[in-house]
């Protein structure tokens, strides 16, 4: 029987209220409701009502009034239930420039990039961090037509860019990957180190779902690629947005094949080592392992082979 797992930003609050998406005077009419809030984001970082290193961070949402509406990109949806908001407060996300950051918050360090840190929002404040960066992301990238090249205009709220030469429409993207924990005959876990990390880093193995494929072929793909190793029976976990640019993860478990020796091979360009664990040398070297974050499906996967939390050096650090 599936049982899921808890996963961070899987998480949500939001009404996306997809039809008012085609209110042209959407904006303005939302700007005279005084229950509306606008979530700035600049260079991909947010603000917080706190510190990020509070155990429950939240976002800080600002009146109409203190940010231009030049500067709104899309309209999020409206809160459900009560959380940070009144339930069927609408939030709308605004893009800012420099000049318009520095007016609104001039210190640097209280912007906040939550790859790290955000896994303490509510499912009101994660929702929206990841709708927003996604979408943020996406609309930074994808400013001219794929087409003819000519730049493109933002229509219904944010959720479609249209040429203004030919009036082709693009629409968000999601770029699917598959995340996997590897499990041998001794039940111990595969964890890899990419080459650009530091050496006591270590995760699982992920790689991109390629057009025309399917997410369990694209598993023993991956893992045959990064790993030399073949896998079998992979069991779906869970999904969860990863808004890094704008990726959703799809988690699983697979087995080793018995077919195979069991003996990694790192794919040299991205993978630099593999190593199997067992549940004692994890427990032995944790204060020295730095394991994915708490935000990451990597993090729920490792620890739900292992059977409980794990205070790695990620935390102590």
């Amino acid at each position: 029987m599936y049982e899921p797992i808890y996963l961070p930003m899987a998480r949500s609050a939001l009404d996306r209220d997809y039809l008012s998406r085609l209110n042209e005077n959407l904006f303005q009419e939302l700007n005279s409701n005084q229950q509306t809030r606008i979530l700035p984001i600049f260079d991909g970082k947010v603000l917080l009502s706190g510190s990020a290193s509070d155990a429950k961070p939240e976002l800080r949402l600002l009146e109409p009034e203190h940010v231009p509406d030049d500067a709104y990109i899309a309209y999020l949806g409206k809160a459900i239930g009560d959380f940070e908001l009144d339930a069927g407060s609408a939030v709308i996300l605004a893009v800012l420039s420099q000049e318009i950051a520095d007016q609104i918050e001039p210190n640097p360090e209280n912007w906040h990039q939550l790859r790290r840190t955000g896994a303490g929002l509510s499912d009101l404040g994660i929702g929206l961090y990841a709708q927003a960066l996604a979408l943020s992301n996406w609309h930074a990238t994808h400013q001219f037509c794929p087409k003819c090249g000519s730049m493109t205009s933002i229509t219904q709220a944010g959720w479609v860019r249209k040429c203004i030469k030919d009036d082709t429409e693009v629409y968000p993207r999601t770029d699917p990957a598959i995340i996997v924990s590897i499990i041998d005959s001794q039940d111990r876990i595969l964890l890899g180190s990419q080459t650009i990390w530091e050496s006591n880093r270590w995760s699982i193995l992920a790689g991109f779902v390629e057009p025309g494929e399917s997410l369990s072929a694209a598993v023993v793909r991956e893992m045959f690629e990064e790993s030399g190793l073949k896998v079998i029976e992979p069991v779906y976990r869970g999904s969860q947005a990863w808004p890094f640019p704008y990726s959703l993860m799809v988690g699983f478990t697979a087995k080793l094949s018995p077919e195979s020796d069991g003996i990694p091979i790192p794919d040299g360009d991205e993978i630099s080592k593999l190593r199997w664990f067992n549940r004692d040398e994890i427990r032995t070297e944790a204060a020295e392992l730095l394991l994915p974050g708490r935000l990451s499906i990597a993090r729920a996967l490792i620890e739900e082979w292992y059977g409980s939390e794990i205070i790695s050096a990620t935390e102590l650090s």
